[in-house]
């Protein structure tokens, strides 16, 4: 079988005892670890609360992928959560701001938009968690359930869905540090959040399915990124079942 792209990426990043190559950028390339829309309209989320009883071994054994949801909306409670729960600040500590997932080297190169179909107390439109202030960013407003299905090979569970979570890797926040090995993690990085996503729904008693089929630029025009620096690599659906 003739080598393909995906098996000199896999060759190519390789770690070897006998030399560690890097291309670090240098510290004046490292870029933002937080990314806001300052001049965006705001939406302030409730604080982050479980509200539920479940146990991480019910949880674990109720996790499976949805791909059918009713009509009835999520609530901001619950985006609150599942917000945090996926990607949000558990801890300060050492001048350090620390999140509820690993991340490599603690440079946190994922962002997260929403695509909200049906959150009650929420527009419908295109949004960007900040992290930092534990909020929503309305970067384009209206229904774009069809766009972000269209987007996902026609997946129409993500026009069905409450709510799609989107996510993007910011490559050179890990660059830097990590040369061509930093792709790697930053997919290992939105691997750790969507599951994290997809256990706190169960909890909720919500459902999610998780999306790595996408036209990645047609994504990237919905969220308004360049494809380049900033790509989407993940997404998820969250809903109740139906």
């Amino acid at each position: 079988m003739a080598e393909g792209m995906g098996d000199r990426y896999q060759q190519r990043t390789k770690y070897h005892r006998a030399r560690m190559e890097r291309d670090d950028a240098g510290w004046v390339a490292i870029p933002e670890t937080y990314k806001e829309y300052p001049r965006a309209r705001q939406t302030e989320l409730p604080p982050p609360a479980a509200k539920s009883a479940a146990l991480l071994d019910d949880v674990f054994r109720r996790r499976r992928s949805i791909r059918r949801f009713s009509r009835q909306p999520v609530d901001l409670d619950q985006i609150s959560y599942l917000l945090w729960a996926s990607t949000g600040t558990q801890r300060k500590q050492g001048g350090y701001e620390f999140r509820t997932t690993p991340s490599a080297g603690a440079l946190y190169p994922i962002e997260t938009y929403l695509v909200a179909n049906n959150v009650e107390g929420l527009d419908r439109g295109v949004y960007h968690y900040s992290v930092r202030k534990h909020l929503l960013e309305q970067i384009r407003a209206g229904d774009h359930a069809s766009d972000i299905a269209a987007a996902a090979l026609g997946q129409g569970m993500c026009a069905e869905a409450a709510v799609v979570f989107v996510w993007t890797g910011v490559f050179g926040r890990s660059k830097w540090k990590y040369g061509q090995r930093a792709y790697r993690y930053v997919y290992l990085d939105a691997g750790h959040i969507g599951h994290a996503l997809a256990l706190a729904a169960v909890g909720l008693g919500l459902g999610s399915c998780q999306v790595g089929a996408l036209y990645d630029d047609d994504v990237n025009r919905l969220l308004g990124v360049d494809g380049v620096e900033e790509s989407v690599v993940y997404m998820s659906v969250v809903g109740h079942p139906r």
